[in-house]
């Protein structure tokens, strides 16, 4: 259903950047004033947080040495070095252990749960941060490959045991204007009362606007079109599953996951944390 930003919001700004959000991966250069940064920065430290213990840290870099070693991990993707800041969010108990430790409190949080505890917590930082980032009219693009190369990044950034990164996002002044992506319809996100499983025929229609943009946006970049032939793929979801996100990519990533929550502390039977 299509909602009318005029007719159908409250008088309210913050509507007006959520519904106006897209990712920026071409930047001005133009850096980032601190003022604005840290503006950013206080607004994620107003999200919610599992029982106030706000389990994460935020990484801002801004050195081009230091960019340039994110890169490759980063997939080599040009915002990673054009951006005039990255934001790397962590899910982090070190500090939480430390202070435990320090006043005789029994440490609990050498487990996954606390790892899932964190990592949401970094995840809603990450989200206030994006959004107080629009409403000052940066930009900013979410790097999914945070996660799947969590280890390497980690090394990189010197992450202490019981600090994983997460999740990350380039920041700066747009130098592009992409219109919003379009997004599946609310029927087929939402459901009352309990879940509910679409028929094939709703599931098919809620897809078809999806299927139809995202093919065509394929189709129109010469380097896309012809991964997309080569693969011999027919339809968008054939694109997602042989070219974007393979089994075996899926697979490797996650033994990337499950090695760096090993490494940082994550996966013990109360083992000892340094």
């Amino acid at each position: 259903m299509e909602i009318s930003l005029e007719t159908s919001l409250p008088p309210n700004n913050v509507h007006e950047h959520l519904y106006a959000h897209r990712s920026i991966r071409s930047y001005a250069d133009r850096a980032v004033d601190e003022a604005t940064l840290e503006r950013i920065l206080h607004a994620a430290t107003r999200a919610s947080s599992s029982g106030n213990m706000q389990a994460y840290s935020i990484i801002v870099t801004s050195d081009p040495e230091l960019k340039a070693k994110l890169h490759r991990p980063h997939f080599e993707q040009s915002m990673v070095l054009d951006a005039p800041v990255l934001l790397t969010f962590c899910a982090d108990f070190r500090r939480m252990r430390r202070w435990l430790a320090l006043r005789e409190a029994p440490d609990n949080f050498d487990n996954f749960m606390s790892f899932m505890i964190a990592a949401i917590d970094a995840v809603l930082a990450s989200q206030n941060a994006a959004l107080a980032a629009e409403a000052e009219g940066l930009g900013l693009c979410y790097m999914g490959t945070t996660l799947a190369s969590c280890l390497e990044i980690a090394e990189i950034l010197q992450c202490p045991p019981g600090v994983v990164p997460i999740v990350g996002f380039s920041l700066g002044h747009p130098a592009e204007d992409p219109a919003p992506r379009d997004r599946l319809p609310l029927e087929l996100l939402v459901h009352r009362e309990h879940y509910q499983d679409p028929s094939d025929e709703f599931l098919l229609k809620g897809y078809s606007a999806r299927e139809e943009t995202g093919w065509k946006r394929y189709m129109a970049d010469p380097k896309l079109r012809t991964a997309t032939e080569a693969a011999g793929v027919e339809n968008l979801a054939q694109v997602y599953t042989q070219l974007k996100y393979t089994r075996e990519s899926h697979q490797m990533y996650s033994q990337t996951v499950l090695d760096c929550l090993r490494k940082q502390g994550f996966l013990t039977d109360h083992g000892e944390f340094i």
